[in-house]
């Protein structure tokens, strides 16, 4: 895709009849807007098909999609959603029998934890350090791979703006209908910054991006060692590359291979801890539960063409490792269950069907 086409804003629906690469993708211009895509669903009343957040009199949270006639039903009573439509955010509402509900629309971390998925999301947490760290700016040119349910999409569609391009490449079709779903539904439809590709990223991003014209590259992969020269290729000289992996083996044959290769800084790698708190009065101390262990970040900045990255002088130590070290630690040794077809298609419908709200175009708050 040239940065030309790229800057009129484009989007690709990963859905098209039997895709089979990036040239295979159908675009679909986006018409222009007064206001940032997404931003009427973050304002005014609520509207049918739109998502909400009830909190109960408890701390009983549960989200629930509007429907004109519905209701939610729990052991104490029921609460009509035409009670909640035309409400603005922040209300509150009561049931039938007196049960008060405090009504809210999701925040984006909401959202993730609790949209359809077909594969693993990538944690609030790990997105926010991953827009962060790579310096993810209004207009930046990304690209991503794998797209999972699109969890990272939105965090980094939310960094670049309308402006900006994410150039997202995705191996299973069945991935990208979640993905598309889902961000089509935050963001109420498509949004013209993003390109869905099928395929390996490898193979694809060199033939779809030129040669240094991309700002950041992020990727949540089994092996990303593998994308060495196409990241060279496609990152323009002190860009970022970010790598999201599970497991520490994965993590080290990561690091080796971008200090082999030597057209990269010294990769710097962390994760991130969060422990909430219990707050009752003098009752302050840590929750009981906390989110450890989701994943590494790896980042690294691409040098100029012709420079030899300089060495970190270290002791010596065994980093030898073979492809029996790296099989041990594959989602597959490990224990990790494969996602089925057939849920991959029910979590595909039910993100699609999250696209259906009804937006009143009178309303401009």
């Amino acid at each position: 895709m040239s940065s030309e086409s790229a800057a009129r804003g484009t989007t690709t629906d990963p859905s098209a009849t039997a895709p089979t690469g990036a040239d295979t993708a159908v675009d679909t211009a986006v018409a222009a807007t007064d206001q940032p895509v997404g931003a009427a669903r973050r304002r005014g009343p609520f509207r049918e098909g739109e998502r909400v957040q009830l909190t109960d009199e408890r701390g009983r949270m549960n989200t629930i999609s509007l429907e004109a006639g519905g209701a939610f039903h729990t052991h104490r009573g029921f609460l009509n959603h035409d009670d909640i439509i035309g409400k603005v955010d922040g209300s509150v509402v009561v049931n039938n029998v007196g049960q008060q509900y405090q009504t809210l629309r999701p925040l984006l971390s909401d959202f993730v934890l609790s949209m359809p998925r077909g594969a693993a999301v990538v944690y609030p947490k790990d997105a926010g350090q991953i827009v962060t760290m790579a310096d993810i700016f209004p207009g930046a040119r990304v690209v991503e791979a794998g797209v999972g349910s699109g969890a990272l999409s939105i965090s980094l569609l939310r960094a670049v703006g309308d402006q900006g391009y994410l150039h997202s490449f995705e191996r299973r079709e069945e991935f990208a209908a979640i993905a598309r779903g889902n961000v089509e539904t935050i963001f109420g439809g498509p949004h013209p910054a993003w390109k869905v590709s099928l395929g390996d990223f490898q193979e694809e991003v060199v033939r779809s991006e030129e040669p240094g014209s991309i700002d950041r590259v992020v990727l949540d992969m089994l092996a990303p060692w593998e994308c060495l020269d196409a990241v060279a290729t496609v990152l323009a000289p002190g860009g970022v590359w970010i790598n999201y992996v599970a497991t520490v083996t994965q993590l080290s044959r990561t690091a080796e291979a971008i200090r082999a290769d030597g057209r990269f800084t010294e990769p710097d790698a962390w994760e991130s801890l969060v422990r909430g708190w219990h707050l009752e009065g003098l009752a302050v101390r840590p929750d009981h539960r906390m989110v450890a262990h989701t994943g590494f970040l790896l980042v690294t900045r691409r040098l100029a063409d012709g420079v030899t990255g300089i060495s970190v002088k270290r002791r010596p130590s065994k980093t030898d490792f073979n492809e029996d070290d790296v099989n041990a630690w594959t989602p597959g040794a490990v224990g990790e269950r494969l996602v089925s077809d057939k849920k991959l298609r029910r979590a595909a419908r039910d993100a699609i069907a999250g696209t259906n709200v009804k937006d009143d175009p009178e309303i401009t708050n």
